[in-house]
């Protein structure tokens, strides 16, 4: 696991129509309101322990999918969202999908053991203002908390040049649809079906028919041009939707 070092390292759906205010901490300090998103509990408290010693940060939750997740964002509007990247059920990049157009103007902080460019270009492209890796040290969390709450965009130096790189590359090279051109259902289908869910179980986690479950698989199928489950899995980790650690 990785490690803090001062450090251990740690749609559009209704919402209550109002922007969750933050709260008062002494006289002149506002805090800002932080939900705290990854499926290791261990990892969690490990940050909301040390993100309670910074008067300005106050966690208003914790969330073990993408699933709660969303259920949360909509009900505590957080400013800042430090989100996972990998998780089963529903990743970290459509759970930083669906949440920015339920409640746009919590902002997201990826916080992942992954560098590769894949997973930060779907995280930006999803929505998220900061980027950092896991095994950052605790001070540069929370300089990038403040420096996102305050409109800003936060990278980990290490990701910071493939962004700059593929952001050149896009400006040059037209760009492959693949699973960004899929529907958010249709990303979810194929994220639960790379975990090995069986049609009954999907339809059941998603609420929605087993013919309407079938009817999306085919349809990805089609779309991706692909001729199993096998191959729409290799896609859904190649494309950063499961890593199935």
């Amino acid at each position: 696991m990785a490690r803090w070092v001062r450090r251990p390292t740690a749609q559009r759906l209704a919402c209550a129509a109002s922007e969750g205010a933050a709260e008062n901490i002494g006289r002149d300090t506002v805090a800002i309101r932080v939900l705290l998103v990854d499926d290791h509990q261990m990892f969690r408290e490990g940050l909301r322990s040390l993100l309670a010693a910074d008067p300005e940060i106050q966690v208003v939750g914790e969330a073990d999918s993408g699933r709660t997740a969303l259920k949360l964002a909509c009900e505590t509007k957080p400013g800042i969202i430090v989100m996972d990247v990998s998780m089963p059920d529903l990743n970290g990049i459509e759970a930083t999908r669906q949440i920015k157009a339920a409640v746009p103007h919590s902002r997201v902080i990826a916080l992942s053991a992954h560098s590769d460019r894949r997973f930060v270009a779907r995280m930006l492209e999803a929505g998220a203002s900061g980027y950092l890796l896991k095994d950052c040290a605790f001070d540069e969390l929370a300089r990038a908390i403040r420096s996102v709450s305050k409109n800003q965009t936060y990278l980990s130096p290490a990701v910071a040049a493939g962004v700059v790189e593929d952001s050149l590359g896009r400006t040059l090279t037209p760009q492959p649809q693949g699973t960004a051109a899929l529907t958010p259902r249709q990303r979810e289908v194929l994220q639960l079906v790379a975990e090995g869910l069986a049609t009954k179980q999907i339809a059941a986690r998603l609420h929605v028919s087993v013919k309407t479950v079938e009817t999306h698989r085919q349809q990805l199928m089609k779309r991706l041009d692909v001729q199993s489950v096998a191959d729409l899995t290799k896609h859904a980790i190649r494309e950063g939707l499961t890593s199935l650690d």
